[in-house]
C-alpha cells in the first residue's frame, strides 16, 4: 500500500497496462508528482475530448519506439495526432527555435511586455493547452493574456471582439461567431469538402502579422469589408487600441479606385 500511494493511482495503472515492472514505474515517478495532481489530472481527463475520443493515458505517456513510460511528454506526443498544428507550430515565433534545434522560446526572451511571472515559462504545446482538459477556450484568449502584456494584447478586453467571444464563454470551444486572439493570430481554415470537411488551425502565430495585408485576406474579410479592413489594420494607433472603435484611416488608395471607376463610368466603358 506505500508502494501504490507514493506512486498514485493513475499511474500504477497505466504502468500495468504498459506491461512495465514496479522498478519502472517508481524510476518514471521520480519527479515530484503527488496524488492531489494525478487526480486533478484523472478529472480533467474524464471530460475531455481525448477522453471521448478514446485517448488515453497511454496515448501520451507511452514512447512509441521503445513502449516505456513518459512521465512528461513532449511535442513528439501532440504531433502523433495532431501533425498539421505541431508543424505549422513550429514555424511560428512560438515554436521556431525548437525546429531549428535549440531550447524553447521563453517570454523572457521576447522584445514585447511580458508578464513578470511568465517569464521562464518555456513555448510549448502545453503552455497554451492544457494537457489534461484539452481546454481550447482557454488556449484562445487566456493563455494568450497569461505571457502577453503589450497594450494591444490587454486592451483585447476593451474590443467588440471581445464582448462576441464572452458570448461563448460557456461553450466547449469558441463557435464560429466568437473572435478571439487565435481567430485572428491562429486562424482556422477548411480542407475537403460535406462528410469530409475538416477545420485545421494554423498555429503559425506569425503568419498573419506580416505583411498586414495577409491579415486583411486571411483573416479580418472574413467578418469585414475590404475598405473598413485595411482602414484598420493600417491605422497603428487602433491596432494598439486592438480596434476598440470603428477606423478613422482613410486610405487614399480607395479614393483612388473610386476615382477612376467614375472616370471609367462617364467615358462609357462600364
Amino acid at each position: 500500500m506505500t508502494l501504490i500511494r507514493s506512486l498514485g493511482r493513475l499511474v500504477v495503472i497505466v504502468g500495468i497496462l504498459l506491461g512495465l515492472t514496479w522498478g519502472d514505474i517508481d524510476s518514471a515517478l521520480a519527479s515530484p508528482v503527488d496524488q492531489a495532481q494525478i487526480d486533478e489530472a484523472t478529472q480533467l481527463w474524464q471530460t475531455s475530448a481525448h477522453a471521448f475520443n478514446e485517448i488515453n493515458c497511454s496515448s501520451c505517456h507511452e514512447s512509441k519506439e521503445t513502449k516505456e513510460f513518459v512521465a512528461q511528454p513532449g511535442v513528439e506526443s501532440c504531433q502523433t495526432c495532431h501533425e498539421q498544428d505541431v508543424d505549422t507550430f513550429l514555424l511560428g515565433q512560438h515554436g521556431i527555435r525548437m525546429l531549428e534545434g535549440e531550447t524553447p522560446l521563453t517570454p523572457a526572451m521576447a522584445r514585447l511586455p511580458m508578464q513578470p511571472d511568465a517569464m521562464n515559462r518555456q513555448m510549448t504545446c502545453n503552455s497554451c493547452h492544457d494537457v489534461h482538459s484539452v481546454n481550447t477556450m482557454q488556449a484562445a484568449v487566456d493563455s494568450c493574456l497569461s505571457c502577453h502584456s503589450d497594450n494591444h494584447s490587454l486592451n483585447y478586453g476593451n474590443s467588440r471582439h471581445a464582448d462576441l467571444f464572452a458570448v461563448d464563454r460557456n461553450l466547449p470551444r469558441p463557435s464560429a461567431n466568437s473572435v478571439s486572439c487565435a481567430t485572428c493570430h491562429l486562424p482556422r481554415h477548411e480542407t475537403g469538402s460535406g462528410d469530409n470537411a475538416i477545420t485545421l488551425v494554423n498555429h503559425n502565430n506569425t503568419y498573419t502579422l506580416l505583411p498586414r495585408d495577409r491579415m486583411v485576406k486571411d483573416v479580418c474579410m472574413n467578418c469585414h469589408g475590404m475598405e473598413y479592413s485595411y482602414n484598420s489594420i493600417f491605422d497603428d494607433d487602433l491596432v494598439e487600441a486592438n480596434f476598440d472603435a470603428p477606423p478613422t484611416l482613410a486610405l487614399e488608395t480607395f479614393e483612388l479606385v473610386r476615382d477612376f471607376e467614375a472616370r471609367r463610368t462617364d467615358q462609357g466603358d462600364g
